[in-house]
């Protein structure tokens, strides 16, 4: 798949600039190729520099949200480029593990959005166009996670970036994406909702799950937090469906969890065979994926970072 994003005009005349990616999809941990074209203008130009940076949007702790590029590579230093000439420069931009999904089994993930955006320098005036999306897939182990909260019949709530740091995990960026669901009727008396949080690296990634537990008569309510680090190999592998209903079960049912933020034993059988994800891919051919509607809980990326993010 292409897609072509053109650049504001330097000025009257200037030169022009299309980034023409040779597939806009693409996995946590992957590589985005394409090539930069640019067409000179009606006058000689001295080019400083040409960038590529993804970006997206982040809620910080005063619930406000702002963009934030979260990687960054220049792909051509100072270079003349002669009126009317062209030039291609081609790129390979790595995405990092931790970038968050945008799509899932096909579909919009809403609430989510993340664009590629061209810099481009010319006499020291910096252009830094307009926003394209790219749309990032789950990895297999990640998509193991996501078919067992369909089968067990979570419902989709709705995904975001929030600014800051997992405690006891290890992260490079900034942020981290929460994806949001409420719970199965059989889990519903004792939970109101669980968010998921992936952080990924070459070797392997962390699972956080955070709970957030109903009070009782007897029990105090708050949030609860699991965390499982698992190599990608072994996350393909486990039963996933089984360990996630045995922690929110054992968390349901815990007598004090107010306001607890340590990682609370959340253990994986490791090598248990589960349904598969190919199941669920097909489910979502047909509209529904466990308990998720998807024409409900997704949406097109549409104008979300909502004109100019410098």
């Amino acid at each position: 798949m292409v897609f072509k994003k053109m650049l504001r005009a330097l000025g009257v005349g200037g030169p022009s600039v299309d980034t023409v990616l040779s597939d806009s999809r693409v996995h946590p941990g992957g590589v985005l190729t394409g090539e930069v074209r640019m067409l000179g203008g009606d006058a000689d130009s001295d080019i400083d520099y040409v960038a590529l940076s993804l970006v997206t949007r982040v809620e910080r702790s005063d619930d406000s949200v702002a963009p934030v590029e979260f990687d960054r590579a220049v792909v051509a230093g100072r270079f003349s480029l002669p009126a009317g000439q062209q030039r291609s420069i081609p790129f390979q931009l790595p995405v990092p593990w931790e970038t968050p999904v945008t799509e899932v089994f096909g579909r919009h993930l809403h609430g989510m959005a993340l664009g590629l955006r061209t810099e481009l320098a010319v006499a020291k005036a910096v252009d830094k166009g307009d926003l394209d999306p790219v749309h990032v897939v789950p990895l297999r182990s990640q998509e193991a996670v996501l078919a067992a909260f369909s089968q067990l019949g979570f419902q989709f709530k709705t995904a975001d970036l929030e600014a800051g740091r997992i405690h006891g995990v290890h992260q490079q960026l900034p942020f981290f994406q929460e994806i949001e669901f409420y719970p199965p009727a059989h889990l519903a008396r004792g939970i109101t909702q669980v968010e998921l949080t992936f952080v990924a690296e070459p070797g392997g990634m962390a699972v956080v799950l955070e709970a957030d537990k109903r009070a009782g008569l007897f029990t105090a309510g708050g949030d609860v937090y699991g965390r499982f680090h698992v190599s990608h190999a072994d996350a393909e592998r486990t039963d996933w469906r089984a360990n996630i209903e045995q922690w929110l079960t054992q968390v349901a049912g815990r007598r004090s969890a107010h306001g607890s933020h340590g990682a609370h034993g959340f253990h994986g059988g490791g090598h248990h065979s589960g349904p598969g994800v190919g199941g669920v891919v097909a489910g979502a051919a047909a509209g529904i994926v466990g308990g998720m509607v998807l024409g409900e809980v997704f949406d097109e990326i549409g104008d979300f970072f909502g004109g100019d993010e410098d």
